[in-house]
């Protein structure tokens, strides 16, 4: 019986080790994302008609920063407003690389497939950053190209507020959207598409929307002209997201919408807030695109602090967590509000705290930032607190299980070898497995000899690769001489991870 006794007691006190161990624990698989920007050169390229090259060393020097700090996604800002920063297009080139619409940076060169490919590099994903409606960020017609859009089909736009939008109730403005998406779908290798807030306009005093002749035209069966829009902007989130997924099942397609959906007074189901709400004053129903699946990711903007009365973070974050229904959410941060001199933001550890809260909630995968200066800017000297704390270790992006559950096979016949310039590791790839995916990839661990080998530990992560053809690595970053132990796992294009390799040992002098 006494023994019996300790036997349970020792077995309680294993669980609760190991319960310690793993809270101290940075995730293994989080979102680590940020918004580059390029709409009034807000992050990238720093001004307009800088040379190619110049343009080239800016973005190298942008992604090195986010690697140093342990970001794995960059959301690249490709259509501002209705124009590109991509060669493969049919849309003018944007007026935020060269300075005059329709003109190429020079010499000519393709923006979004070289970010793609240094992203890539990196182990971190690149999803394409597209504004649907926005056509303009004035009227002056001057500053778009003749063969700009709003120029050629006039009849499809409406200005509002000193810009020009696409009309979303016509059927043909949402095909062409979906087509100049699709575009990029098809001719680039980016890991998602991204939506920010921006679907109808928002709100501006004094002035109303004029679609009331459409309404007339397209609104029958709708109670309201607000339950209309809505339905037009469902319709290119529902089309959009078929025709992604049918063309390439890997590619993620995910909203940044509004940080409030409804307030608790006007729909049961809403939040406890008090402010706008993008279901009212933009016509996007996030939640309702969440609960139908039509998108992988949700990435609402709670660019608020705790405890700000009309909108709390903490509030915020709990309500998206708990209408996530399966799909991932990573919460929208704003590093360029860290140091502002305002309720809750004055605390210089707001953003920190935030970082800690989301993590304990196991509906939350992981942040996306706002914007790129922001954090590589070290406001409030929050990027210190990414680098040297909280990602720390390395990350793989999360699974989406509803897009691919089948792992790779594991990589074959792991060899280490000793030299000079570090431990040399060579391995083969693995079969395809029954889906005929092989390897999109690897991960490379290493522990020191008497540590338990656990590949669920991201400390012992020293490279994520994306390059299914490289199948080695040179370690140069162990600490001391003695014996390691290595092994390697294989990913797939949405980051299943096979079981390890065999394991290699190496003596180091």
């Amino acid at each position: 019986m006494l023994l019996s006794k300790r036997m349970f007691l020792a077995s309680v006190f294993f669980l609760w080790s190991l319960a310690l161990l793993s809270q101290s624990l940075p995730p293994k698989r989080e979102l680590r994302g940020v918004w580059v920007a390029t709409v009034q050169n807000i992050d990238w390229p720093s001004k307009r008609g800088l040379a190619s090259d110049v343009q080239r060393q800016e973005l190298i020097r942008i992604f090195d920063e986010h690697q140093k700090t342990g970001i794995n996604a960059i959301v690249l800002q490709v259509r501002p407003v209705a124009d590109a920063l991509y060669a493969k297009s049919r849309e003018p080139w944007s007026m935020f690389l060269s300075g005059k619409q329709g003109q190429p940076s020079l010499p000519v060169y393709d923006p979004l497939e070289f970010a793609v490919g240094e992203a890539h590099k990196r182990g971190m994903e690149l999803h394409a950053w597209f504004n649907p409606y926005r056509a303009t960020t004035d009227t002056i017609d001057s500053n778009t190209s003749e063969q700009h859009i709003s120029r050629t089909k006039p009849e499809w736009f409406f200005t509002y507020g000193g810009k020009k939008y696409f009309n979303p109730a016509l059927p043909e403005v949402r095909a062409y959207i979906v087509q100049v998406i699709m575009d990029v779908v098809r001719n680039y290798d980016i890991d998602g598409v991204h939506f920010d807030d921006y679907f109808y306009p928002y709100p501006v005093k004094g002035q109303i929307l004029p679609d009331s002749a459409l309404f007339s035209k397209y609104g029958q069966g709708f109670s309201s002209v607000d339950d209309w829009r809505r339905n037009n902007v469902d319709l290119l989130i529902k089309t959009l997201s078929d025709s992604i997924h049918s063309a390439k099942r890997y590619v993620k397609f995910g909203i940044s919408p509004f940080g409030i959906w409804r307030n608790k007074k006007d729909d049961p189901e809403g939040s406890e807030t008090n402010g706008l709400s993008g279901y009212s004053a933009l016509y996007a129903d996030a939640r309702k695109w969440m609960k139908e699946g039509w998108v992988d990711y949700n990435v609402p903007q709670v660019y608020f602090p705790f405890n700000y009365a009309p909108a709390a973070y903490e509030k915020l974050v709990d309500w998206w967590s708990n209408n996530a229904f399966g799909k991932h959410l990573y919460i929208g941060q704003g590093v360029y509000r860290a140091t502002e001199d305002k309720e809750g933001w004055r605390d210089r550890k707001q953003l920190p705290e935030q970082v800690r809260y989301l993590r304990q909630n196991e509906r939350v995968q992981g942040s996306v930032y706002f914007s790129s200066k922001s954090l590589t800017n070290n406001l409030a000297g929050f990027r210190d607190s990414l680098k040297n704390d909280f990602y720390k270790y390395p990350a793989l992006q999360p699974q989406m299980i509803w897009l691919d559950a089948i792992p790779p096979l594991a990589p074959l016949e792991l060899e280490a070898t000793a030299s000079q310039e570090g431990v040399k590791l060579k391995w083969n790839p693995p079969l395809p497995v029954r889906d005929g995916e092989s390897a999109y990839g690897y991960v490379v661990y290493r522990f020191d000899k008497k540590e338990r080998v656990d590949i669920n530990n991201p400390k012992n992560i020293i490279h994520i690769g994306f390059n299914r053809s490289e199948t080695f690595y040179t370690d140069k970053s162990y600490g001391h001489t003695g014996k390691y132990v290595y092994l390697v796992t294989a990913i797939d294009r949405l980051k299943n991870e096979s079981t390890p390799s065999n394991v290699a040992k190496v003596k180091v002098k």
